[in-house]
Order: structure tokens, then sequence, then C-alpha cells
């Protein structure tokens, strides 16, 4: 039997296989009480002891339901908003690395002249990396067509240019291919910066095709993303391209408008009122229904209003009713009734006299507008705004006041933004969101607002809809909350034993059981299997066991480097193989992974590593000796993979493999 360094204290031999007859996990979610494989007057007993014991803190607020998430991420739609940034990622891990920033060209082209701050936060990011003495390639993609009169997108040379007297760097470009594998490296000076070709010349850019992703990563290890405004689209430089690099961050830039984007949702500041307007009632129900349990009140202009004065009863011209809105405007005003929040809407319109199309007027949105049609709000109602916006301290703005495209007729947005500009000053919180509603603030020369702008509508409408931005989801994850392990452990200094992707947690519940001078902690992505692990917790008195749901992937150094005491022993267990994808086949294990482990791990500290599968242990193996930093070697001299398990607790899949007679491959590696 090989030997093993985790040390730890047992009344029992710890090389006994454990049989857990006691705790079963086929539950249902909301029992309260394990079936296992227990008879009836033990079910009974169980059932009792469940019910009549005192749940320590941890465990009670995975019992409560607003508060069991509060650790754990368990439920979190919005927890994938929670990602790696550039900001916090450790700096000497990027020199000397080829990091590949995805730019927006929006921002670098649609502000030539003055500096703004979302450019400056975007070159900050490229600056940033080539201080941190990173190998940089920028791609980004730009409209020839649409920046027509543009000589800085011509062509790939001048854009090239452009880029290099912004950011005082010389900017190389690659013409006609993609990936490192088409340029030529004797061309890369050590202080220069490497611009690809336009995306729009490429089919797989659009298609996010996972060939062109590879060839576009080709060479790059890690990926940063700067352009937020493209997080609703599904491209292969925003989303394929993160399949191929070890580490996917968000930019400056990405990561600040992201943080903006998270307070439209937040209701901290209250009395908060959402000014929606537009039109497409029907596309943007989901988002309003979100509006409408958010804030105390909804005022809505553009087409929109239309939709809800008809669900109020009152006469719109049958031109002007979106087919099929009307049941969902009546869904919403139910929803505002229940909850007690104001509905408001246009008291008059500017409008236009269709019989003599330079005729115009002021007409009341409650009186007949046949033969007219309705250009923009009118002053009675901008007067209406004006009295209640100081009744709330926190406004949103979102889609145009205007009911046509007419830019003369735009003296009702611009006055709104002036009412909202003059409330930003007196302490209100302000979000600007679409072309319509920043530009009002444009139109004021030597303007210095103090509102957030979002110039893309689109990706907020999405976020408020409740739709995943692929973007977003596409990079790597952080942990968004910091663990009181003195609350969740009885002994927070003890040695920490981690075990990633712990499943129905069977072999935790053991080891915690035998080995009660260390802590164990187990990491899954399944959050059903850790709402079940932390109610199986009530069977347990002593507190040196707690579950997290994680992709520990990325979050595991984020999670365990705020833990008191040291790092022992990591386990990683028969990962699920994908033998149709070659390249995924160990993707719990990557190079992120690996080097938060071993730069966390105490000196002498173990990483065991298990499969059924040979050629997964082997590829797990290779990658922590691969991405060590040459801190890791095989314990006990490489003597095959044929161990037996040196803690005498076998996992669930574990028995399962060895009950019908195949074999498990292990193997152990320790910290130098």
């Amino acid at each position: 039997m090989q030997g093993c360094n985790f040390q730890l204290s047992s009344s029992r031999s710890p090389w006994l296989e454990p049989r857990m007859s006691s705790v079963g996990f086929q539950v249902a979610m909301h029992s309260g009480y394990f079936l296992g494989e227990l008879g009836g007057s033990g079910l009974c007993r169980l059932k009792c002891r469940v019910q009549c014991s005192q749940l320590w803190q941890s465990t009670s607020l995975v019992n409560n339901q607003k508060e069991k998430d509060r650790y754990s991420c368990i439920d979190q739609p919005t927890s994938y908003l929670h990602v790696q940034s550039l900001r916090n990622f450790p700096t000497q891990k990027l020199c000397g690395e080829v990091v590949m920033v995805r730019l927006d060209s929006a921002v670098l082209l649609g502000h030539l002249g003055p500096c703004t701050f979302s450019l400056e936060r975007a070159l900050l990011t490229i600056k940033y990396l080539y201080k941190a003495r990173a190998k940089v390639i920028i791609v980004t993609s730009w409209d020839t067509t649409l920046h027509s009169n543009n000589p800085e997108v011509k062509s790939i040379d001048s854009f090239a240019e452009y880029l290099s007297s912004i950011l005082q760097v010389e900017v190389i470009p690659v013409d006609g291919g993609l990936g490192l594998t088409s340029f030529k490296k004797e061309k890369w000076v050590q202080n220069s910066i490497i611009l690809f070709e336009n995306l729009l010349n490429f089919r797989g850019e659009v298609a996010n095709c996972n060939d062109f992703s590879q060839k576009l990563a080709s060479g790059a290890t890690i990926f940063v993303n700067d352009s937020f405004s493209l997080s609703h689209k599904i491209l292969a430089s925003t989303v394929g391209i993160t399949r191929f690099c070890y580490a996917s961050l968000a930019g400056f830039h990405f990561d600040e408008e992201l943080t903006r984007l998270i307070k439209i949702t937040d209701t901290t500041r209250r009395p908060y009122i959402a000014i929606v307007g537009g039109g497409n009632f029907l596309r943007k129900a989901p988002a309003l229904r979100m509006l409408i349990s958010l804030c105390d009140g909804l005022f809505f202009v553009g087409k929109l209003s239309f939709q809800i004065m008809k669900g109020l009863g009152m006469p719109v011209p049958s031109q002007f009713i979106e087919r099929n809105a009307i049941m969902e405007a009546l869904q919403i005003i139910e929803v505002a009734r229940d909850r007690n929040v104001p509905i408001y809407y246009p008291t008059d319109l500017w409008c236009l006299n269709n019989d003599n199309c330079g005729t115009s007027g002021v007409i009341n949105s409650a009186g007949q507008l046949d033969g007219w049609t309705p250009a923009d709000i009118g002053p009675s109602t901008l007067e209406k705004i004006s009295s209640i916006i100081p009744l709330y301290k926190k406004i949103l703005w979102i889609g145009s006041t205007k009911y046509d495209l007419a830019e003369e007729f735009s003296v009702g947005a611009t006055q709104l933004g002036q009412i909202l500009e003059k409330a930003s000053f007196d302490s209100c919180e302000v979000i600007l969101v679409g072309s319509a509603a920043c530009n009002t603030l444009r139109r004021k020369t030597g303007s210095s607002s103090q509102c957030i702008e979002f110039k893309n509508a689109t990706v907020v409408w999405e976020f408020l809809k409740g739709r995943i931005l692929p973007g977003i989801a596409a990079l790597d994850k952080r942990y968004p909350y910091r663990i009181p392990w003195s609350t969740v452990f009885c002994d927070s200094t003890l040695p920490l034993v981690v075990d990633i992707g712990s499943g129905n947690g069977l072999f935790l519940f053991e080891m915690a059981k035998r080995y009660e001078c260390s802590n164990f902690l187990g990491l899954e992505m399944n959050g059903k299997l850790v709402i079940r692990c932390l109610q199986g917790m009530a069977l347990y008195e002593k507190r040196n066991l707690y579950f997290v749901s994680t992709n520990a992937t990325s979050t595991f150094h984020s999670i365990v480097s705020s833990y008191p005491g040291r790092l022992s022993l990591v386990t990683i267990q028969c990962p699920n193989p994908d033998f149709n994808k070659e390249q995924n086949r160990w993707r719990m294990v990557r190079r992120m992974l690996v080097e938060a482990v071993a730069d966390l791990l105490q000196t002498n500290g173990q990483v065991y590593l298990q499969s059924d599968v040979e050629s997964v242990l082997l590829g797990m193996k290779e990658q922590f000796l691969s991405y060590g930093n040459g801190q890791l070697v095989v314990d006990g001299g490489d003597c095959g993979h044929r161990m037996e398990n040196p803690f005498g607790v076998a996992s669930d899949w574990e028995r399962h493999v060895l009950a019908r007679g195949a074999p498990m491959y292990r193997t152990m590696l320790r910290k130098v």
C-alpha cells in the first residue's frame, strides 16, 4: 500500500473503508429529512431527529428561503454577472503572456476628438497590459460603410496608425489573416502591439464558429473582453474564444459598464421611478414586468404609453394599438395595482396634422387624435414629470419620448433631459439608457453631467428581460461573497480539505465524521445537490463541514484564499469525461485552477486525483505537473496509478465502480 502524508486524527484506523448506513441522499427537496437505506422505525427516528434538532446558523440559512443563497450562490439568477476582472488578476501572471483584447470600435471611433471616460477606460486596459509586459493583440470590428467619412477606418493600416496615435505605442497591423500562425514572429518587436484584421470580414465571427474561434485564439493564453456593447451577442471573438484561453477576464471599460448595469436592478435607493419610452410593447413586456416589480413608479411615454392607456380604458385610435399587446398591458397594470405602484402617462402630445404636414399643435392625449400624428410629449406632460421627479431618489430613463423619427420634434426629449440632469445634481441617481436619452445631454456644450449613461439600449433591454448575456456568461467567474469562516466552522484555524466537484457529498460527510481535527469544504456546481448537502448537515453536531455552490475552476482562489487556516488537501474525483470532444475532456482541471491550488496549498500539502477512466486521470495529472510552477511532484514516486485509497473513505461513484469489479486509477501529488 502506498503511504500518504495526509495526517488526520481518528479514533479508528484511517485505512478502513467506511460504510455510511445512516445517511442517504434520495430525498425530496423540501422534505426536511432523508429517506436513504432505512427501515420504517429507523426512518421515524431520523425524521424526529431532524425535525427536533437545533440547526446551527449556516444550516438554518438553507431553510430560510430568503437567505439560503447567502453564502453559496444557490438559485442566484444573476450570479453569472460576477466575473473575473483584469483589475483583480495578478499582475505578475501577465508578464510574457500573449493577451488578446476584444475592443469596441464604437468607443474607439465614436469619440474622435475630445477623450471621453469610456475611451479612457478602453485605452487604460491596453496601457495596463503593456506596462505589465504582456504581449498584446487587439481584435475588433469596424464598419467601413458606416464610417465612410472617417479616414481612420479606410484600411487596417490607417486604423493601426490611429490606434498608435492615441496609445502612443506602435501598433502593427496583420492583414489578410487571423491568429499568430499567419504572423511573422520577427515583426513582433518588444515594444509593439498587434492589430488583427477587421472581424467583419469573416463569416465565422457572427456564426461563433468553433474552428474560427480556435484559429483566432491560436497562440493567446489570456483573453480580455472590453467590448461591453456586444454582450448580448454570441460572437466568436467574445464567446467562442474563451474556450481556448486559460483565463477570460473583463477589461476596465467592460468592468465599469457591468457595474453600472447591475445598478439598474439595485433598489437600495428608493423611491425608484422608471421613465419608459419607445415602441414594440410585446417584445419589451418581460422587461416591463421586471421594472414594475422593482420600481415604485412607472411613467410611460412614446408608443408604449398608448398600450397602457388602452389597458386603463382610455380611448386610443386603433392605428396606435399594437396587435396582441392589450393582455400584456393589463397584466402590468394588475401587478402595479397589487404593489400600489402608480402608473403615469402623457397628458398632452405635440402632434402633426395629417392634412397639412407643416401644421403642428398640442393635443390632449385623452382627446380626439384622429387626423393627427403624435410626435413628442407636450408641455403639460413635462410639467407633470417635473413635479413628480423630486419625490424619487433614483430615476431610470430608457427609450425615446418621440412617436416618430422627426428630429425637429425633439423638444420634449431635450427638456426631459434637462429636468433629469438637474435632478442628478440634487443627489438623485439618474440612469440614462439609449441614444435618445444620452444625446439630450450632448446638446448642451460644456455639460458635466452626473448621470450614468448607456448608449447601447439593447444590452439593457435584454438584461431587464432576465436573459443571460452571452458575452458576460462566457467570462471566468469570481465568488461574490466573503464566507464568514468563523460562523461556518467551529474552529476556522484547523487544516482545510477541499473536495472539488463534491457531488452528493457522501465522501465529505464520512471524512468529516472520521477526521474531526480538520475542516472540510465541498465545491459543487449543482445547486440542488448543495442544498441537499446543507440540509444533511442537520444530522451532524460537529461544525467541520460546509458546501458551496460554485464553479471552482474559476472561483477556487477567491474562496479559499480568505480561509484563516492552512489548505492541507485538495481532492478531485471522477470528473465526467467527454469522449466526443477531446478538447473538453478535462475542462474542470484547467490552468487557472491548477495555479490557484499550487499557490494556496501549504508546503507538503497534497492533491489527490482519481478516476475510473485512466486517460482522465493522466490528463489531470499532466495538467497539475505542467502548470504547478514546479511546486507539485508525485508523492512517493511514480509507481503507476493503481494505488489503494489512502483515506479508507470511498466516494459514491468509487463504490459503484468497485462493486462491478472495475478498477480505479489514483495518484497523489505533493507540494514541495
